[in-house]
């Protein structure tokens, strides 16, 4: 479904990212995990065109280097990570946004009766038809992360790239917004490629990891296989001791609970 040949990129003449390479397949969800300064935004900026970029993109069999803006969003979409909100829209209105890169190119073209389809099955689907008439500064970082995922899903792309989907959000809305993911990558003709800093979150929802260091994949492969003294090496701290002592620590919290 997306496949990448040698991407390398920067800012300034400097390169941050340095031939990587990587595949997902159709259902496919990749997560790219690395120390902060690594690469992994960028990465996802040149994957949707924003950052210029050497080597190659393709979606589903199709280059994405020569298309416009508008054809690569119908191929791919990017939802960023979640920063503060500077318009006033409702939440109907921010969701239509999403099916800009299916408009025509007329500057009083109006919304056709399949953008507000595809608009309303995504409020119905994520929870957000009560709330369609609400201007989106009025919503709670949950519902307005929805409401972004919501935007993202009426674009139809084939592959939607993620950073940070879960950045600000409480654990309940985490794990939602994860299993609504796993849900869409389960559909014919769609994968996604995210960047986690939580690594539960990250395996809960990867079947494959791109494991980067400055700028450069050591590792690509199945989640289940993830090299672990890599990964601490990465990240320069022992992560599986980490994790074994936070599960022990809430192992000794249930049992003096009660096991509830």
């Amino acid at each position: 479904m997306l496949v990448t040949d040698n991407i390398s990129c920067g800012y300034g003449g400097e390169m941050v990212v340095r031939d990587v390479s990587f595949s997902v397949p159709e259902g496919g969800r990749l997560v790219i995990l690395g120390p902060n300064g690594c690469g992994k935004t960028t990465l996802l900026r040149a994957l949707m065109g924003i950052l210029p970029h050497s080597g190659s993109v393709s979606v589903d069999g199709q280059g994405t280097e020569r298309l416009s803006a508008r054809e690569r969003g119908r191929l791919m979409a990017l939802m960023p990570q979640m920063g503060e909100i500077s318009f006033t829209y409702t939440v109907m209105e921010t969701v239509l946004m999403g099916r800009y890169v299916h408009m025509e190119r007329n500057l009083f073209a109006s919304h056709s009766a399949r953008d507000i389809q595809a608009a309303e099955e995504q409020l119905h689907a994520l929870g957000l038809w009560d709330e369609r008439d609400r201007p989106i500064t009025k919503l709670s970082g949950g519902q307005l992360q929805r409401v972004l995922l919501a935007r993202t899903f009426a674009q139809e792309p084939k592959v939607i790239l993620l950073d940070e989907p879960t950045n600000h959000l409480d654990l309940r809305y985490q794990t939602e917004l994860v299993e609504e993911l796993r849900r869409w990558t389960s559909m014919p003709g769609r994968a996604a490629v995210g960047v986690f800093h939580d690594l539960d979150l990250a395996l809960a929802f990867a079947d494959t990891v791109l494991l980067m260091d400055g700028g450069r994949s050591v590792y690509f492969g199945p989640a289940e296989g993830l090299d672990l003294k890599k990964l601490s090496r990465v990240f320069g701290m022992d992560v599986p001791g980490y994790m074994r002592a936070s599960r022990e620590r809430w192992e000794r919290l249930e049992e003096g609970n009660g096991n509830i």
